[in-house]
């Protein structure tokens, strides 16, 4: 899988060793501008903008993002609940999979629920019906399945065969409708404006009799995530005119999710020579581990950028400290000597990597930095000891 992120921005002039390592660093400063320009989307073109928390869920910025955007959205009751506490306005939740004792909680804290098919909205009515009776606001949604593939890896595209997520719009009858007003698909990964609009062409035909204008239930309309709208060749205006297009032929209120594109090029990983042999090829072993602190590197696949990486030169293979033979980050010409105590730094690691970091094999967990580069002020959020390998065991 190929990234079009890896802009080193103010990262290219960051002194590596200001932190230990390995470490997560963030760039306020970046991530107000990926957020100024995600407000701009929002206020251009009359909807409302939601951060995903599965791809970015450092709340120590939450405040930032409430600045903003209208909110975000949930993946089940834990990040639930990290939404009440400490991020501001709407929160919408989805699950593939709801547990009928989360409900109650659920349907208190969240202004969307969302569930993955009919058939599961049929077991849980009587909890909300329950949540309702004790004066619980909150709006029904339902997740389909476009049936439409824009998906560059099969594996990540919720619209291949047999796919779990969402439920295929056209098994979906008016019935299956009763208490729901919005309707919900995410089909996208780190894709243009114009898989989008594909999408949405061949989806409407199969819906439009079940929005409100045309007599339906359907007030709302949720596109997901996966647009890359904070990247500089994203095709914005586009986006703006397709949705102002959208929200005045639906009637519908219309959000977007990105997750991604909040904290694009915003964060980097710092990382540490440890070690260096030679078997066929050069070889090190550094103190990032593919598996702990990156693992998309091995479920996508993908190569993430690093930063400063030479041209030319050769290659050296790099490798986390785990067991795992798999644990292998990729080939790279560092802009260091090989050798161990050099620092170096990946890019755009600030998503999807620190909320999937684990402590397989008992590798430490990276500590979390907020780095200003508008006034350089450096904080310690988060830093971690072997006590929290402990206390995730028995």
């Amino acid at each position: 899988m190929e990234t079009r992120a890896g802009d080193p921005g103010a990262f290219a002039h960051f002194d590596l060793t200001r932190v230990d390592s390995p470490a997560f660093v963030v760039d306020e400063a970046r991530l107000r501008a990926n957020l100024a320009v995600l407000a701009d989307v929002r206020d251009r073109s009359g909807i409302k903008l939601l951060a995903a928390m599965k791809a970015f869920s450092m709340w120590r910025v939450a405040s930032i993002v409430g600045e903003y955007l209208d909110g975000v959205c949930t993946s089940g009751l834990w990040e639930a609940r990290l939404a009440r506490d400490y991020y501001k306005g709407e929160i919408a939740t989805y699950c593939a999979g709801y547990k009928a004792e989360d409900m109650g909680e659920i349907c208190h804290i969240s202004d969307h629920v969302i569930f993955n098919s009919p058939n599961q909205l049929a077991r849980m009515r009587p909890y909300l019906a329950a949540a309702q009776d004790l004066g619980e606001q909150f709006d029904i949604g339902l997740r389909i399945n476009p049936l439409h593939r824009e998906g560059e890896v099969e594996k990540y595209d919720p619209c291949a065969t047999g796919s779990r997520l969402g439920f295929p719009v056209d098994q979906i009858g008016l019935a299956d409708l009763e208490g729901v007003t919005g309707l919900h698909f995410h089909t996208l990964c780190e894709q243009d404006f114009e898989p989008l609009e594909r999408t949405w062409n061949a989806l409407y035909p199969r819906i439009a009799p079940w929005l409100a204008v045309n007599g339906g239930p359907i007030t709302w309309l949720n596109f997901g995530g996966g647009h890359h709208i904070t990247r500089a060749d994203y095709q914005r205006d586009d986006l703006i005119a397709f949705l102002r297009k959208v929200k005045a032929e639906t009637g519908c209120e219309i959000y977007l999710e990105p997750g991604e594109a909040v904290a694009l090029d915003a964060g980097i990983l710092i990382g540490t020579v440890l070690d260096t042999h030679t078997n066929g090829i050069p070889v090190a072993i550094v103190d990032i581990s593919a598996t702990c602190h990156m693992p998309d590197v091995i479920e996508a696949p993908y190569r993430p950028a690093m930063l400063g990486e030479l041209d030319e030169g050769e290659a050296v293979r790099l490798g986390g400290p785990s067991c795992l033979a798999g644990d292998v980050i990729g080939d790279y010409r560092l802009p260091v000597p090989v050798e161990p105590g050099q620092r170096f730094a990946f890019l755009d690691q600030a998503h999807y990597s620190m909320v999937k970091t684990t402590t397989f094999n008992g590798v430490p967990l990276p500590s979390i930095w907020l780095w200003n580069s508008a006034d350089d002020s450096l904080e310690c959020v988060k830093s971690f000891d072997w006590t929290t390998f402990r206390d995730r065991l028995s």
